[in-house]
């Protein structure tokens, strides 16, 4: 049998359920033990029930979130990407194939939307232009 990690991390919305692994059992089972709720927001640990974590549980913890945070991180700008290649779609659509009444359907959210993004947009970059002069 291939080695199996100490800790598994069961991802929930904001962050996990930490168990700890054993396959070290008279049954020979895969055993997991829930040790700590971890939410990546806020980088709080909880341990399970009365448990007391020990020092290496929380450094595979605290390292876990931070590369979760960078996976998340990078998922975040990949989503982006995929917009920025959706609105081109979109814009070719309109330009080649949407009927008048489907641009009428669409036409005012989606200039509403863009407006909003632009105004924020700007003003993010007017913070950051100010902010490195």
């Amino acid at each position: 049998m291939t080695d199996l990690p100490e800790y598994y991390f069961r991802v929930k919305e904001n962050g996990a359920t930490v168990f700890r692994v054993d396959t070290e059992n008279r049954q020979r089972r895969i055993e997991m033990d829930p040790i700590a709720n971890i939410n990546i927001r806020n980088g709080e640990i909880k341990p399970q029930g009365d448990r007391v974590l020990t020092e290496e549980d929380r450094a595979e913890i605290e390292a876990w979130m931070a590369h979760r945070r960078e996976v998340l991180a990078q998922r975040d700008v990949d989503d982006i990407l995929r917009a920025v290649d959706h609105l081109n779609l979109v814009t070719q659509w309109a330009q080649s194939k949407a009927t008048d009444a489907q641009l009428e359907e669409i036409t005012d959210t989606l200039l509403l939307t863009m407006h909003d993004l632009r105004s924020v947009l700007v003003r993010k970059k007017a913070e950051r232009l100010t902010s490195e002069g």
